[in-house]
């Protein structure tokens, strides 16, 4: 067994902690009662916070301070674009036509189920797509926290509770539309596992695939364009459902709650790093 095996064994074990925290939120919101219209649009709120701050203080900013601007405003909107095509030939889940016309005629107290039935895929939606935003946000955390633990143990054992921390409200926000729409704890807990376990599959794909294939330019630009794939979900899909279920004054209030959090993690992630490696 090598140096580098080793090496990578440590940081799988350090990313799991990070991705099993995710699971942690997940649990969170299981244990409790049925979750409430309110809390989840507050939640949204502060999910969508998370999303825009990574995107736009994170992912954006890495890809302007590396490429320089305009690419890295290049790649970013790329990633709008693409994603609002994308977005046009998704079936919008609110749209859904009722095909049953006979039971509105019959009461109009279905009028009302099919509604909330547009909102559960809504809400589903937009726990799908937090999941695949924080999966994403997770795999370059699972590669910082391996390149920390060659540093040394101490460094990534700081990365890795850093990432923990921060990882358990992710699963929160994961976790909660998945249970509000399905109903269901095991998909709601599934699902943000899964998010979680980007982490360690960044590990394994930076120690073993990742040295030599991707020049860092084009890497930094497709994370820069990642941003502005999210920062476009996050305004399309969970900021209207957060205010929808929060009102207005509340989601906003929470989206910057949710900004500052994110910040202030990612800054507690820098200063647990050495000075010689940054994210």
């Amino acid at each position: 067994m090598g140096f580098m095996d080793s090496q990578v064994l440590v940081a799988l074990a350090l990313s799991l902690v990070g991705g099993f925290s995710t699971s942690i939120g997940a649990l969170l919101v299981v244990v409790n009662r049925s979750p409430n219209l309110r809390m989840l649009g507050l939640l949204q709120g502060f999910a969508a916070g998370l999303m825009l701050s990574i995107s736009f203080l994170d992912l954006a900013h890495n890809a302007i301070n590396s490429i320089g601007f305009l690419k890295g405003n290049l790649w970013f909107f790329a990633g709008v674009v693409f994603f609002a095509v994308v977005a046009n030939f998704i079936p919008e889940p609110t749209l859904a036509p009722v095909p049953d016309s006979k039971s509105k005629k019959r009461n109009g107290d279905e009028g009302g189920k099919d509604i909330m039935k547009k909102r559960r895929r809504q809400v589903l939606f937009s726990g799908i797509v937090t999941a695949i935003g924080i999966s994403l946000h997770n795999f370059p955390e699972g590669m910082a926290v391996f390149l920390g633990s060659i540093k040394g143990i101490r460094v990534g054992l700081n990365l890795a509770l850093a990432i923990a921390l921060h990882n358990i409200p992710e699963g929160v926000a994961v976790a909660l539309p998945v249970y509000f729409a399905t109903q269901s704890k095991w998909q709601a807990f599934k699902l943000a596992t899964l998010s979680g376990f980007a982490e360690p599959l960044g590990v394994i794909i930076v120690a073993y695939i990742f040295p030599s294939s991707l020049s860092p330019e084009i890497l930094e630009g497709l994370l820069g364009s990642v941003g502005g794939v999210m920062a476009f979900l996050t305004l399309h899909e969970m900021l209207p459902l957060a205010f929808d279920y929060a009102g207005q004054k509340q989601a906003v209030k929470a989206v910057f709650f949710g900004m500052a959090f994110m910040s202030a993690s990612l800054y507690f992630l820098e200063i647990s790093l050495p000075a010689e490696m940054s994210l």
